[in-house]
């Protein structure tokens, strides 16, 4: 079954005409395909290399660990499916600037995540490039013996 997210955009302009102000309401509706779906983003990074999902913090807080450290957050109980994922500072930003879906990290250090809403407007092979972009980062950061079991598993 397709699913679909309606994104509603509402701007509030004040204008100023042949002396007289106006305020003006403009509303954009649009409708977007919603491919990606929490269930796939568990699969995929479920098929990564030393890749674990626990719930360390409440039981709607789903956390996906390259050798015990965390590369993905996932809330099970947000309204709209949101994943939230390590990124290069300077990426972080780009992204932000240019996906109106990515935002600084929810409760998290928004120099260094994002966090991406799942509503159709980044589209799935970008979500994908984040989620790989994430574990690289982690895995870029493990101890050398600890990338050394990550490459042996």
């Amino acid at each position: 079954m397709q699913s679909y997210t309606i994104l509603i955009n509402l701007q509030f302009i004040n204008a100023k005409a042949n002396g007289l102000f106006y305020n003006l309401a403009y509303i954009r509706f649009s409708l977007f395909d919603q491919n990606m779906n929490i269930e796939d983003i568990r699969a995929y990074c479920l098929s990564k290399k030393g890749v674990s999902e626990d719930f360390p913090f409440d039981e709607v807080t789903l956390v996906f660990r390259v050798m015990q450290k965390i590369f993905l957050f996932m809330p099970l109980d947000a309204e709209l499916p949101t994943i939230s994922a390590k990124c290069d500072p300077e990426r972080a930003i780009q992204l932000r600037e240019e996906y109106p879906a990515i935002r600084g990290g929810y409760h998290l250090n928004k120099k260094h995540w994002n966090s991406i809403d799942l509503d159709g407007t980044v589209n799935d092979d970008l979500v994908l490039e984040l989620i790989d972009h994430s574990y690289e980062l982690i895995v870029k950061s493990l101890t050398k013996k600890l990338q050394k079991e990550l490459e042996e598993l």
